[in-house]
């Protein structure tokens, strides 16, 4: 995901989130493919398992709240796997020559308390400035908790 319309500017095309994979695995089911949607679910579970036992680098502004982007009606907390993902993303903003402050934050506390905290349909994007190497977790059941999943039916994204 990138903050400026979700372009890869290095090659001229948009950006591809690995969500997309299983969105597409679901569309080609209801069309009778071949590939179970049930091995794309697990394998998106595994995948999201991962990211709530790790410890992110969450950069954070003054006061120490989570760098934020808003995009598509969603407001994205930006997380990084190491020091490089983050450092390219700096070079990627053309502020590569600053100091950056962060934390290291579990994915859970990212998805289960920070996400809520914002009060406004929030996800996750991380390492944003790697194109399909990055991934975003968005703010739907089954990732943030159904208070603020804004696929829950009367779920708007805020805390109630």
């Amino acid at each position: 995901m990138a903050e400026h319309g979700g372009r890869n500017d290095s090659v001229g095309q948009a950006r591809r989130s690995r969500l997309y994979d299983y969105v597409d695995a679901t569309e080609a089911g209801r069309q009778g493919a071949a590939e179970p949607i049930g091995d794309r679910k697990r394998e998106f579970a595994v995948l999201l398992g991962e990211f709530r036992r790790t410890a992110v680098l969450v950069p954070v502004g003054e006061g120490g709240a989570p760098l934020t982007a808003d995009f598509g009606g969603v407001r994205w907390i930006y997380a990084f796997s190491d020091e490089g993902a983050l450092a390219r993303f700096a070079v990627a903003r053309g502020e590569g020559a600053r100091e950056w402050v962060y934390q290291r934050w579990l994915g859970a506390r990212l998805l289960d308390a920070a996400v809520p905290a914002v009060g406004v349909p929030c996800g996750v994007a991380l390492d944003c400035a790697d194109g399909a190497e990055g991934m975003v977790l968005p703010p739907v059941r089954g990732i943030v908790p159904d208070a603020v999943a804004v696929d829950v039916e009367g779920g708007t994204g805020e805390v109630r």
